[in-house]
């Protein structure tokens, strides 16, 4: 009687979210599967951990999976609650499976229903009786390896892999002034050591930890010292997070967490003899220090353009917003997966893009459609040390402002791609493309110029880019680089004059270009009104 209780009080549970042809048409995939009402309870809590492990689904029971036909449940009602209680005595946590009812017409002809579960995509790890892990990939339920698990346990919050001990390293590979600087940035008033202890610079460990007697630093008394190593010996060690942030030398430890920056000469990435590598620089150090040296490089990288915009007036816009490079490159700092040790961060640089590539995918319930309001740090204690910095604004607008800031510059919004390990995302390049108007000047005798046409915005624009690049280039270079004649590289350089843009300084031949901006070119105007 109680089965069969359980069984019209979920039964009056009803909420069609799904058609009978939907059900019937659709083929299994990330999100959905078919099961029959004969289906062992032990089997059915693998796709329903692998559904609350991944992205979430639905499961239509009641199904045949093999040929589509529609069973129904209305004549399994023990059966049916068998089914019903897997979410709660096969799935280990629970899973909050909804469950509702669609009404059908079975394979004998019959009234009869569908029983659909809902289940959410969980911030937990779930596993089936037997203690194991699934994902669901594709139309499959995958067994995850240990490996796998752990990181799925990363990735969903349940341990972060800042927290884990560094097994070879001592105190005396943490940089205390280091540590100093930060607790005085943010109002922490005793020492360095004592910070350390407090904030999880250890960890408990069973594996002892000796820490050097002929070492000594002048920020740790010894008697600090002395507490230290009964502190540490034995109980804890220190931590993964505390390395990346204040390690002498954290490349002791992980050689990979670094940061590479590669610029590319065209759009393709070519090997061998065809090799268009022509930047190729790596960052070591701390994680404050990678962020800040790989920023301050990446700025000397990106060109500025100027061209006249509308009313006449000069506009400079950049490749990348300052800001979406920052970002991006925080992000990826701060977010990769630091576990997976066999490669490091690269940022590659195209003629049209960037592309930041970071060890690790998206981290936990983050997806390509709601990354830009959906917060999640893979490494929270790391994402707090830069924002103490200023580096982190705000959590979880990050993202958020880069796609506005692309979208203000006439750009797309980056897009994401996961490659095995690696999470790829290209950012495009801001347009070079700029409305202009036509408009009419009227020269000293009272004749009319000829109109400053789009082809002619373009060619002024290209020399005023390839000036900014060599002051000392010849027309005729212009000319061959641009692909025009040199009459018209003449016409264009003579308006440019005209506008106080542009001029010459020294003869044709030894001389350079200057180009006038800014104050500059204000005077300039100033005084022609005079």
């Amino acid at each position: 009687m109680k089965r069969e209780r359980l069984y019209l009080y979920n039964r009056d549970i009803v909420n069609c979210f799904m058609t009978i042809q939907e059900i019937t048409t659709r083929k299994e995939d990330q999100t959905f599967d078919c099961k029959s009402i004969q289906i062992d309870p032990k089997a059915l809590a693998v796709p329903i951990v692998a559904f609350a492990n991944a992205d979430g689904g639905v499961i239509a029971i009641g199904v045949s999976d093999k040929t589509r036909k529609i069973e129904g449940v209305d004549q399994h009602t023990e059966k049916l609650n068998e089914l019903l209680r897997v979410p709660f005595d096969f799935c280990n946590p629970s899973v909050p499976v909804t469950c509702s009812y669609l009404p059908c017409t079975d394979k004998d002809g019959n009234e009869n229903h569908i029983l659909l579960m809902e289940i959410p995509a969980s911030s937990s790890l779930h596993t089936n009786q037997a203690d194991e892990a699934f994902m669901r990939v594709g139309d499959k339920s995958r067994k995850l390896t240990f490996d796998e698990r752990v990181q799925l346990m990363y990735d969903k919050g349940e341990r972060y892999y800042e927290d884990t001990a560094v097994y070879d390293a001592t105190i005396d590979d943490i940089d205390m002034d280091a540590v100093a600087d930060y607790a005085k940035l943010v109002g922490y008033g005793k020492s360095p050591l004592q910070y350390l202890r407090e904030n999880n610079g250890f960890v408990k460990t069973n594996k002892k930890v000796a820490i050097k007697r002929e070492q000594s630093d002048a920020r740790i008394s010894s008697a600090e010292r002395e507490q230290a190593r009964l502190e540490v010996n034995g109980e804890e060690e220190v931590s993964t997070a505390c390395i990346l942030l204040f390690g002498k030398y954290p490349q002791k430890f992980f050689p990979r967490a670094r940061t590479r920056f590669i610029r590319y000469e065209g759009v393709d990435e070519k090997v061998g003899a065809e090799m268009n590598v022509i930047k190729d620089v790596t960052f070591e150090g701390t994680i404050l220090n990678q962020v800040k040296k790989t920023i301050e490089f990446i700025e000397t990288q990106v060109r500025e353009h100027t061209f006249l915009g509308q009313h006449a007036q000069f506009v400079t816009k950049r490749d990348y917003p300052e800001f979406v490079i920052q970002e991006m490159t925080v992000n990826a700092c701060c977010h990769r997966a630091y576990n997976i040790k066999g490669t490091e961060i690269q940022i590659k640089m195209f003629d049209d893009r960037l592309v930041f590539e970071s060890p690790g995918k998206l981290p936990g319930q983050v997806k390509p459609n709601n990354i830009r309001h959906t917060h999640f740090s893979r490494n929270p204690k790391i994402a707090a040390f830069l924002k103490a910095y200023h580096f982190v604004k705000e959590f979880g607008e990050g993202f958020d402002r880069i796609c506005r800031e692309q979208e203000a510059n006439g750009a797309n919004v980056p897009s994401f791609r996961t490659d095995e390990f690696i999470l790829k995302i290209t950012v495009p390049k801001v347009s070079e493309k700029v409305n202009v108007n036509v408009t009419e000047k009227v020269d000293a005798t009272g004749n009319v110029t000829e109109n400053v046409t789009d082809a002619s915005q373009k060619t002024s624009q290209k020399i005023i880019d390839l000036i900014k690049e060599d002051p000392y280039i010849s027309t005729t270079k212009m000319a061959e680089i641009i692909g025009v004649d040199r009459r018209n590289i003449a016409r264009n350089i003579k308006k440019l004059k005209e506008q106080g843009a542009v001029r010459r300084v020294g003869p044709d031949k030894g001389g350079f270009w200057e180009l006038l901006f800014g104050e500059d070119m204000m005077l300039k105007r100033k005084k022609e009104q005079e």
